[in-house]
This record gives C-alpha cells, sequence and structure tokens, in this order.
C-alpha cells in the first residue's frame, strides 16, 4: 500500500424505490475539506492516465460500473510499486488519494462506468502533473 492512500468501505442501504449509497461526511477519515465535486465517466477499456495533482486531495467514489484505479508514488524511486483498486458497487467503497500520488483509471465494466470526486480545492490546471500513458511502464489489461 502507499502511504496515506486510503480506501474505505461505504455503506448501500436498501430502501424501498432505491437504494441510499453513502459517499462521505465532514467526520469521516479521509475528508480534507471541500472544493468541488464532479463526476466522470468513462469507457468500457477506455483509459484515463496519468494524473498527479499536488495539492488536491481526491475523494473517488463509483456508484456505477467497475473502475480499476491504479496509483504509484514515483517519489519512492527504490520501492515505487503499483497499487491496484477495483472500485464498484460490488466493492463500494471510497479511495482517498493524497496530493503527489500518480493515479491513472480504466473502465472495466460492459458499459460507461461514473466515478464522483469530491475534491478538497476547486480544479487548477496550473498544480496538475500530467505524463502520456507511454511514459510509465505499467501493462494495461484489455477486458
Amino acid at each position: 500500500m502507499i502511504s496515506d492512500v486510503l480506501v474505505t468501505p461505504l455503506k448501500i442501504i436498501d430502501t424501498v424505490g432505491g437504494n441510499v449509497m453513502h459517499a462521505m461526511k465532514d467526520n469521516d477519515i479521509g475528508y480534507a475539506g471541500f472544493g468541488e465535486a464532479y463526476f466522470s465517466i468513462i469507457g468500457f477499456n477506455a483509459i484515463k492516465a496519468w494524473k498527479r495533482h499536488k495539492e488536491m486531495t481526491l475523494n473517488i467514489v463509483v456508484p456505477h460500473g467497475e473502475i480499476k484505479f491504479v496509483l504509484f508514488d514515483d517519489r519512492v524511486k527504490e520501492n515505487c510499486i503499483f497499487q491496484e483498486v477495483l472500485l464498484s458497487k460490488n466493492n463500494y467503497s471510497r479511495l482517498t488519494v493524497p496530493p503527489m500520488i500518480w493515479l491513472g483509471f480504466q473502465g472495466i465494466f460492459p458499459d460507461n462506468s461514473i466515478l464522483l470526486n469530491i475534491a478538497d480545492i476547486n480544479h487548477n490546471p496550473e498544480e496538475v502533473d500530467k505524463k502520456n500513458i507511454k511514459e510509465v511502464n505499467y501493462n494495461w489489461e484489455v477486458f
């Protein structure tokens, strides 16, 4: 596990007419404040990689579909490993990604998947680092 990356199981409450799916409360571990919340959609086998926020803490939930997240910390040269996390309704959890951790993700559900990010600051393109997918030696599987 990468230091300070958290995977927190969340509750799904069965109710008549449809479920309630928790995402985040201000007293949850991983909550670092509120700047913005947004949804992102990713198609089957599509890959969005690589991005690293210098200041933003991400809190990601997948309420629909299934997404594989891949993280790494290149500041630890002698022990740089990939951490994989699958999020879906079957593994309903929140992924907390602190600043300076690289992140990529892939849709692995046979339809579109949706993620919700609850970020502690507003998006600012100046605080984001990006790499081309081919710059990182990670073997993305085709499902």
